[in-house]
């Protein structure tokens, strides 16, 4: 008799395990393959620009009525210019509190829609490593609204400058304080995307979410009021609040003052704060 040859080892089954960058990967095709996403940043861009140059566009528009008792002309633009006025109307607050909402919504929407739909079950088995995915969400939300805020920034304060040069009040990326208003405005857009990223993860409602990142970042520091320390640290600590101080020109008119420092500091920690939130929750909690 003879002995079969022994067969050789099957082959393992098991895919590889997904890398980091294959993550990103897709994440970014599932965010660029909806149909909304455009418009919506589109819309978003818009309204930011129409806030800002309609307010540079009010002050060239009556720059002689509103000083009509003003004799010397050079001494006016010398007073808008050492207020700081410029810089004030490159990036205006209600173009802020738009963005913000805009943003909010725009990365609770990113992952409550995958709750909504089904699809994060089926995203979950495909790759189990959850704290991945969603850092790598994460990742992809923070920049396409980077690029967002950037983008708004930098067109803001040009149109804006643009427009007060017909007054021979506008001025230029090299004045003092111009490029800290450009970045200042420009984080806005990440840091409040990757907040409400946080509240869909905890919420997955996309109206609870919305309403909640409307209420963190818009309506909360506008309650919170300079005038008790508790209460001026807490808006601080928001990021409007943060945008406010390093936006602000001369001497700041607040008893309970921040520094610019602690302004740039609170910008910093809100996205990896917000991103370890969305992280957890999503890897803490079950379908």
């Amino acid at each position: 008799m003879t002995t079969a040859a022994p067969s050789p080892p099957l082959a393992s089954a098991t895919e590889p395990r997904a890398r980091f960058v294959d993550l990103v990967a897709a994440e970014w095709i599932k965010i660029r393959s909806l149909r909304s996403t455009p418009w919506a940043l589109l819309i978003t861009a818009l309204a930011v620009l129409a806030f800002n140059v309609g307010e540079a566009y009010d002050t060239y528009r009556y720059w002689s009525a509103d000083e009509a008792d003003e004799a010397d002309e050079a001494g006016r633009r010398a007073r808008f210019l050492r207020d700081g006025i410029p810089l004030q109307e490159a990036f205006t607050p209600n173009a802020t509190m738009v963005l913000m909402l805009a943003a909010g919504a725009f990365g609770a929407l990113a992952i409550v829609g995958e709750y909504r739909s089904g699809l994060i079950r089926t995203t979950f088995t495909a790759v189990p490593a959850r704290r991945s995915l969603v850092a790598a969400k994460a990742l992809v939300v923070a920049a396409v609204t980077a690029v967002l805020g950037v983008l708004v920034a930098g067109a803001s304060f040009w149109l804006t400058q643009a427009i007060l040069s017909g007054r021979d009040a506008g001025v230029p990326i090299g004045h003092p304080g111009a490029w800290r208003v450009v970045v200042a405005s420009a984080l806005l857009a990440p840091v409040a995307a990757l907040a409400g990223l946080a509240l869909g993860a905890l919420l997955r409602h996309a109206g609870s979410a919305v309403v909640a990142a409307f209420v963190l970042l818009v309506v909360l520091p506008g309650v919170l009021s300079d005038e008790r320390h508790w209460s001026a640290v807490a808006g601080h600590a928001t990021p409007y609040g943060a945008w406010a101080r390093l936006v602000e020109t001369g001497v700041p008119q607040s008893p309970y003052p921040w520094t610019t420092g602690g302004a740039w500091l609170v910008l910093a920690l809100w996205p990896p704060l917000a991103a370890a939130v969305a992280v957890f929750a999503a890897d803490r909690r079950d379908l």
